[in-house]
C-alpha cells in the first residue's frame, strides 16, 4: 500500500507542476503494478531501462545529423569556440559521472529515494527537466568521495 501512495503523491506533485515526462512515467508504473505477474519484469526494466533511454536519446540527437541538419562543417566550427571546447569536456564529464552513478545506484540503491526526490523539486519547482538521476548519483558519488562521507 505504502507504494501506491509514494506513486500517487508523485503523480499528484507531477500534475501540479505539470509536469508530462513524470506523469507518463508514474502512470507507466502504477500501470504495471495492475498488471499481473508484471513484478518479475519490474526489476529487468530497472536494470536495463538507463539504458533504453539513452538509447533513445541518442538516437534522438542523431536525428539532426541523418537529415543532414548538421555535417562535418559543424563540428570543424565547433572545435573553434570555447563554447564548443566546454561542450565537450562537460560530454566527457557527464559520461564519467554516468558511469560512477551507475555504479553507484547499484551498490547503494537507497540513494535512489533523495534522487528521485531532488529530481521531483528540480522539475515541479525550477521547471527543470528529468534526465539526470544517474548524472546526479555520480555526482554525488563524487562529493561524497571528496568529503568522505557515508551513506
Amino acid at each position: 500500500m505504502e507504494s501506491w501512495l509514494f506513486l500517487g503523491l508523485i503523480l499528484v506533485v507531477a500534475l501540479v507542476g505539470k509536469n508530462m515526462s513524470l506523469i507518463i512515467a508514474t502512470g507507466v508504473v502504477m500501470i504495471l503494478k495492475l498488471i499481473p505477474f508484471s513484478a518479475k519484469y519490474m526489476p529487468v526494466i530497472q536494470a536495463k531501462g538507463i539504458n533504453w533511454g539513452v538509447t533513445v536519446i541518442s538516437v534522438a540527437i542523431l536525428i539532426p545529423i541523418a537529415t543532414g541538419q548538421i555535417g562535418f562543417n559543424d563540428l570543424f566550427k565547433t572545435f573553434k569556440t570555447p563554447a564548443g571546447w566546454i561542450a565537450v569536456a562537460a560530454g566527457i564529464a557527464v559520461a564519467i559521472l554516468s558511469r560512477y552513478g551507475v555504479d553507484q545506484l547499484a551498490q547503494f540503491p537507497q540513494v535512489t529515494v533523495a534522487l528521485v526526490l531532488g529530481t521531483i523539486i528540480g522539475v515541479v519547482a525550477f521547471k527543470g527537466i528529468a534526465a539526470g538521476p544517474v548524472i546526479a548519483s555520480g555526482m554525488t558519488f563524487v562529493i561524497v568521495s571528496l568529503f568522505n562521507l557515508h551513506f
